[in-house]
């Protein structure tokens, strides 16, 4: 995994204890690995079929071995050659290189299961024969009991050795499966089989190994040292190779998680777990993807939210919810509109209209968050501004003729397009209105179309920019310095005289 900086997928760190094979390699080195843990098992049940002994003085240890040795001879291939042909079906997507069907998929995820039945229906019917020579070759016959137990507590011990190597080694396998069909749920042998099936390793079977050595009836002397200590040394080494193979199985993924989920909690949504478990796991690694995709999209949505209504609105909705109904509110509102738009669009055309106009909305915005406002929104090549709602300003009116003198120069300076904008402040409905399916938040009241009327007359005004006189009148002195009163003017629809107040035209 990339670093909690940056995001990323997240990945384990190589290494040859990290190595797992893959492609058409995959199956034939697993099957050789599971033949090599067998050997070792079968070495480990030979020696102590060497000391097996009734008691009589006359030993069958001979025939026994040669039926061993015979019994390998033949079971071994064919067990290779049965799990070879039992996951064909994996080889063969794996050696084309492609994604596996669901069947196929599922196929490959009881490689471990199927691998580590064979070895122990092998087990079993070598205990069967074992039993069976051992009972005829002694006096005794109950030496065959002894020895179809002996093996049978190490085929259980091989088998499952086989089933956590090969879980290990087949975790490429597995993520390749898993990444074209992820775990929905039905878990086959989960975390709490395994911890089980480490216990039975690691203490059960050992155990109950010692336990019988002294309940033989055969052997009332009861068992030698030598293979008192034999049992306990190979239990032991079983038991450290189970071990390791379950916490690596178990704690490398939490591990990967753990940095996965400190990913996300730093803000960096990018991540992608490697699914390479079909147990609860699995689960797990798939729901962290899903919870960093959902966030990610979550995140994707707020962004294209809050670009549409503005951030503020949008934060104040992800926070509150969002209804239909508003409340009055004393803002102030600008409104800006480009002067000869329509000769414009003509001399210009569409393509290069739209990219200027662009680059004038970029001005108009930036300054207008800048001052703590709100851009409600852009009527073609007008924008509608509103400082005060829907979060309080400690200072409207002056916010707005400070951004209006900031456009007007920030326009000027870029000399692309002409302007207006017109400034007024008071009472005003702000909420959403629309339909409970599609919300607009926006402001509706007197100062709007006043702003908007005044916008027509700083057209033909040389600072560009004209303002009512309540506006001016409640900013600050600082401000009001930039600002000369006007003449009294009738606004077209408002039935009343307003008194204006010009931008000074040297004004900076």
């Amino acid at each position: 995994m990339t670093t909690a900086s940056t995001g990323g997928d997240v990945r384990r760190p190589a290494g040859w204890a990290e190595w797992a094979p893959s492609g058409r390699l995959a199956v034939p080195v697993i099957v050789l690995l599971v033949i090599g843990a067998n050997l070792i098992g079968v070495g480990t049940v030979v020696l102590l079929l060497i000391g097996v002994d009734d008691g009589s003085g006359r030993t069958g240890r001979a025939e026994v071995l040669w039926a061993a040795a015979a019994y390998l001879a033949v079971a071994l291939p064919v067990a290779t050659v049965a799990g070879l042909r039992r996951q064909r079906v994996t080889n063969r997507w794996l050696t084309a290189g492609r994604e596996p069907t669901r069947d196929e998929a599922a196929h490959a995820l009881r490689l471990p299961l199927d691998t580590a039945s064979t070895a122990g229906l092998v087990w079993l019917l070598g205990a069967v024969l074992m039993g069976a020579v051992s009972a005829v070759a002694f006096p005794d016959a109950r030496v065959g009991a002894r020895v179809g137990v002996a093996v049978v507590l190490g085929g259980i011990v091989t088998a499952g050795v086989t089933y956590l190597l090969v879980a290990r080694v087949a975790r490429a396998v597995t993520a390749r499966a898993l990444a074209a069909h992820p775990p929905a749920g039905a878990l086959a042998l989960g975390v709490r089989i395994r911890l089980l099936l480490t216990w039975g390793l690691t203490s059960g079977v050992p155990m109950l190994g010692v336990v019988l050595l002294y309940l033989d009836p055969s052997n009332p002397r009861g068992p030698g040292r030598t293979v008192v200590v034999f049992l306990v040394v190979v239990a032991l080494l079983v038991g450290a190779l189970a071990t390791l193979l379950i916490a690596r199985a178990v704690g490398q993924p939490l591990r990967e998680l753990r940095r996965a989920v400190q990913q996300v909690g730093s803000g960096h949504y990018d991540v992608d777990v490697v699914v390479d478990d079909a147990g609860e796991i699995g689960l797990l690694q798939e729901g962290v993807n899903s919870m960093a995709a959902g966030l990610a999209e979550r995140e994707r949505l707020r962004d294209l939210f809050g670009r549409h209504v503005g951030t503020t609105v949008a934060q104040r909705a992800l926070a509150t919810g969002v209804a239909l109904g508003g409340e009055e509110r004393t803002v102030a509102a600008l409104f800006v509109d480009i002067a000869g738009s329509t000769s414009l669009v003509r001399r210009t055309g569409p393509e290069q209209m739209v990219g200027l106009l662009n680059r004038f909305f970029a001005v108009v915005v930036d300054t207008i968050e800048a001052e703590g406002g709100l851009v409600n929104k852009f009527g073609g090549d007008a924008a509608l501004c509103v400082f005060g709602a829907p979060a309080d300003h400690p200072d409207p009116a002056g916010a707005a003729l400070r951004a209006a003198r900031r456009i007007c120069d920030a326009v000027a300076e870029a000399g692309e397009v002409d302007v207006g904008v017109g400034v007024a402040c008071g009472r005003v409905w702000a909420g959403q209105v629309g339909a409970a399916s599609r919300l607009e938040y926006t402001v509706i009241g007197d100062p709007v179309n006043e702003a908007a009327r005044l916008t027509e007359l700083a057209k033909e005004h040389p600072g560009r920019a004209v303002a009512s006189a309540p506006t001016v009148l409640a900013a600050a002195p600082e401000e009001r310095a930039h600002w000369v009163r006007g003449g009294e003017v009738e606004l077209r629809g408002r039935g009343e005289t307003t008194t204006t107040w010009m931008r000074r035209r040297s004004s900076v």
